[in-house]
């Protein structure tokens, strides 16, 4: 690891440590191994907001997708970019019924910018789609997505922006707005932004449904949510006891949202290069993740501070999860 992104690891995890509630930046948690890790929950049966989205995909929002016909697509937090593929498909047939109308485009020429901070996986995701459709221009970038979105700038327009797997969540209070305002200052007037929430609960969705996707049966969110600490000891040189923690996901109705802790099961002294020795008590915990859930008016809310409006909406017959569709303001 490059020293400036060592030295910037390093003091998220000082300040993060120090905090009184301790808590770790959920960003860490997608190396190779968490990403795989993380692909393997979403197929997991409690985990109902990847198959709930997909369903939304490819009935409601490749419609959309067709309709606006973008030249490229922007995704945030790409991972594996499997649901990413019917909005492909989308887009590659909404170019080619207005290829009468364009110019200096092929009929099947598509611009693909996954953007990530799993940078071994999105190269490998990248390439696994160049082989598939050799049509298909992929630009993936290795990037926090609440970094500066310059490279769009480059890309061929209109471009369809896409946070996808209710991301937006992990951004709580001020850091969801700075994210938004960040894609609408990366946005053209003709450009859109897809994004997928996840709901709160309601008549058709109950909390113990909700929490039990995050506390599955098979420990595998237990799993993704230690290797976290391995992740932080390899390439920041920490020295966790990842056998002292224990796992442990539950919902704050006051809040609405989930919160995801690693537990301490024994007191822990925990040594970060620079900081020196940390101290964690019997069961104190580090929080390594928030999962906000939303209604229509809490989104539209957050939508309208960043000069974003929606313009399509769309929610399964349970209620369990959202896919909106907005445009700049």
């Amino acid at each position: 690891m490059k020293a400036p992104a060592l030295a910037g690891m390093l003091e998220e995890i000082r300040w993060g440590l120090s905090r009184p509630q301790k808590q770790l930046p959920s960003k860490y948690f997608y190396d190779t191994r968490g990403s795989e890790l993380f692909e393997a929950i979403t197929e997991l049966p409690e985990y109902y907001p990847t198959r709930t989205e997909t369903s939304l995909l490819k009935t409601q929002v490749a419609g959309w997708v067709t309709e606006m016909a973008p030249a490229s697509l922007v995704e945030l937090g790409a991972g594996s970019a499997r649901k990413t593929r019917i909005l492909l498909a989308a887009m590659g047939h909404g170019i080619s019924e207005r290829a009468d109308q364009r110019t200096n485009q092929r009929t099947n020429q598509r611009t693909y910018a996954p953007v990530d901070v799993a940078g071994d996986f999105l190269r490998a995701t990248a390439e696994s789609l160049r082989v598939e459709d050799p049509s298909l221009d992929v630009r993936p970038q290795v990037r926090d997505i609440t970094w500066d979105l310059d490279f769009v700038d480059e890309l061929p327009t209109p471009v369809l922006f896409a946070l996808l797997g209710s991301t937006i969540g992990n951004f709580a209070g001020e850091a969801a707005g700075e994210l938004l305002s960040n894609v609408r200052s990366a946005m053209r007037e003709n450009d859109l932004f897809l994004v997928g929430a996840d709901l709160r609960p309601g008549a058709g969705k109950s909390i113990e449904r909700l929490e039990a996707a995050y506390n599955d049966a098979q420990g595998v969110t237990a799993d993704f949510n230690l290797n976290m600490l391995r992740a932080l000891n390899r390439d920041a040189g920490t020295d966790f006891d990842l056998t002292a923690f224990r796992h442990r996901a539950f919902y704050d109705e006051g809040e609405g949202r989930i919160e995801m802790h690693l537990v301490a099961e024994t007191d822990q002294e925990v040594q970060v290069p620079g900081a020196g020795v940390v101290q964690i008590g019997e069961g104190e915990s580090i929080r390594t993740e928030l999962s906000c859930k939303y209604d229509r008016s809490v989104l539209t809310g957050l939508f309208e501070a960043a000069s974003l409006g929606i313009v399509k909406w769309c929610t399964d017959e349970d209620g369990l999860y959202a896919m909106a569709l907005v445009s700049p303001t």
